[in-house]
C-alpha cells in the first residue's frame, strides 16, 4: 500500500510560480512512477506529469510543457511539481499520483492517490 500526502498549494497571481510536493511512504518507491494530474471545476482528471522513479524520465502535458518542471527526490520518497508562469486555466485541485505500471500520459494510469491540494491562479 502506497500513502501520499501533497504540500504547497495556494493562491498566485497570474504569471507567478509554485511549488508543489508529494512524499509517499508504505513501500519502496524505486519501482514506481510519481505523478501529477489536476481536477478543474465541473471538468474531468487532466495528466500533468510524471517522472519514472527508476530512470527519471519524464513526462508532460502538452498545457503545461515548457512551464511546470517534474522532479524526484528518491531518498526522501519525494515528487515535485514546479510550475512556472501559471495562468488562470491551471487553476484546479492538483493530486500526487503513483503507479508501478506506467504506459499513458492518462489519470486512469495511476493506482494511488493523494488527497489533492488547491491552486487557484488569479487574473
Amino acid at each position: 500500500q502506497v500513502q501520499l500526502v501533497e504540500s504547497g498549494g495556494g493562491l498566485v497571481q497570474a504569471g507567478g510560480s509554485l511549488r508543489l510536493s508529494c512524499v509517499a511512504s508504505g513501500t519502496t518507491f524505486s519501482t514506481y512512477t510519481g505523478g501529477w494530474v489536476r481536477q478543474a471545476p465541473g471538468k474531468e482528471r487532466e495528466f500533468v506529469a510524471a517522472v519514472t522513479w527508476s530512470r527519471g524520465r519524464t513526462y508532460y502535458a502538452d498545457s503545461v510543457k515548457g512551464r511546470f518542471t517534474i522532479s524526484r527526490d528518491n531518498a526522501k520518497s519525494t515528487v515535485y511539481l514546479q510550475m512556472n508562469s501559471l495562468k488562470p486555466e491551471d487553476t484546479a485541485v492538483y493530486y500526487c499520483a503513483a503507479t508501478a505500471n506506467f504506459r499513458r500520459l492518462a489519470p486512469d494510469e495511476f493506482d494511488y492517490w493523494g488527497q489533492g491540494t488547491q491552486v487557484t491562479v488569479s487574473s
